[in-house]
């Protein structure tokens, strides 16, 4: 299945472009990835997912197919299975920028293929899953470009006026010095430990679960009934 989600960063298009390129920084933002290992083009990495009471674990690896800077257009192939053998995932994600304001609009469309447990949300509803999932993903990029702004330059010192030569003759000590060590830019932390289908999925996923539980809960009134009448009747 084919879905097109779309949004926009609060930084230029050339910032963004470099960003999304860094997949240490990025991956982090996604609900329920985490990266293992990158060598190049090709990194492996895991991602949680919660259904309900069940757990899944993807354990897969990707390599970037394209990175045209010109056309600020970069290419994803990425494919997993789970650790418990319930269901397998690949995807092929095509991220594009183009400037928007003072700001970047990103379109992501993804090519999407699940088994599994998950593949019986259906489309629609595990596109609607997805746009939640981007959303998230879009507000912690935007919340790291807006920490990760640079701090002004220090005001330089003001100038040390030579202290005069000793009058013993002896040589003059040499002052330590400090040198002011460039600022790490943290990681950014992960936006969730999992992504929970279900509590991302809100209402649409209610409307589908509701009238199956009512039906459950009808079957068994009327089957405790029939116990009842047939314990009487006996």
């Amino acid at each position: 299945m084919e879905m097109e989600h779309n949004f926009t960063v609060p930084a230029s298009v050339d910032t963004v472009w470099e960003a999304l390129l860094d997949l240490e920084q990025v991956v982090p933002c996604m609900p329920g990835a985490s990266l293992t290992s990158r060598t190049g083009d090709e990194f492996a990495g895991t991602v949680k997912v919660r259904l309900g009471p069940i757990s899944l674990q993807y354990k897969g690896s990707g390599r970037f197919t394209e990175r045209d800077q010109a056309a600020r257009r970069a290419v994803i192939e990425a494919s997993g299975k789970d650790a418990r053998g319930n269901g397998t995932a690949a995807a092929t994600v095509t991220t594009t920028l183009a400037e928007s304001g003072s700001g970047t609009a990103v379109t992501v469309v993804t090519d999407l293929s699940v088994t599994g447990k998950p593949a019986q949300f259906g489309r629609g509803l595990i596109s609607d899953v997805g746009g939640k999932i981007i959303g998230q993903f879009a507000d912690c990029l935007a919340g790291r470009f807006e920490s990760g702004a640079e701090p002004p330059s220090p005001e330089p010192a003001a100038p040390t006026p030579e202290p005069a030569p000793p009058a013993t003759g002896q040589a003059e000590p040499t002052a330590p010095t400090s040198a002011t060590p460039a600022p790490v830019r943290p990681a950014p932390a992960p936006v969730s430990e999992e992504i929970n289908l279900l509590d991302s999925a809100g209402a649409p996923v209610l409307k589908r679960v509701v009238p199956v539980v009512a039906g459950l809960l009808a079957l068994f009134v009327v089957l405790r009934r029939l116990r009842r009448r047939s314990r009487s009747s006996s």
